[in-house]
């Protein structure tokens, strides 16, 4: 049997579910797979989703320090230290997969880009993957307001203020989205991330107004 036969076969098969030929020796192996279990070699990224690459269930709900832990044990055994005696292929699949293994951690690691992904997975183009100004005024209206309040903020406590109430709306708002991803309502997981998005950056703008007051007293 040809190589390009036993690929097809592999990927045809049901009972053989998303096993893959090893590029090395071709035996079957999983598509998520870091290494061949007959030969060894490190096997290419494969057309994986970020939770499958790092072995956790796909859910809003992530455990972050099982992502953690899974993605330092991988990023260990990927370390390019262990391929030095390698084949120049083995070394640049290594690579790739490290590589792959950090956009899967970057990604799960942080709740809005978690519901952005997962939004990607749902198959819906998501307002809060685009830089655009969203349509929605009360949102906008929000936003402008909450900005007026801290440009006018003149002390530091004022800004604490405002930075914990706005810290409880993030907490609150990931307890939304978790609720909306549960019931697959992407429409309003949608709206929820994209006022988280706005949310962030206003905290991000509270912790300079913070600092420039600070370095005035």
């Amino acid at each position: 049997m040809s190589q390009i036969e036993q690929e097809e076969r592999f990927r045809k098969s049901p009972a053989a579910g998303d096993l893959i030929p090893c590029w090395s020796c071709q035996q079957p192996v999983a598509a998520r797979a870091l290494f061949c279990h007959a030969c060894g070699a490190v096997q290419p990224a494969g057309n994986v989703d970020h939770f499958a690459r790092l072995g956790v269930p796909r859910t809003f709900d992530v455990d972050i320090d099982k992502i953690e832990k899974q993605y330092l044990g991988f990023q260990r055994v990927l370390h390019p230290d262990r391929f030095v005696a390698k084949s120049a292929k083995e070394r640049a699949i290594a690579e790739a997969q490290a590589a792959d293994m950090n956009a899967a951690y970057e990604t799960l690691k942080d709740p809005l880009r978690r519901a952005a992904y997962l939004l990607k997975l749902a198959g819906r183009d998501a307002a809060v993957s685009h830089d655009k100004t969203v349509n929605d005024p009360a949102l906008l209206m929000e936003a402008m307001e909450a900005r007026e309040q801290l440009a006018e903020a003149g002390n530091v406590d004022e800004v604490e203020k405002l930075q914990a109430e706005a810290g409880a709306k993030a907490i609150d708002l990931i307890a939304q989205l978790s609720r909306a991803f549960a019931a697959e309502d992407y429409e309003r997981a949608d709206t929820l991330a994209t006022r988280f998005k706005y949310l962030r950056k206003y905290l991000e703008e509270t912790r300079a107004r913070r600092i420039a007051l600070e370095d005035a007293e």
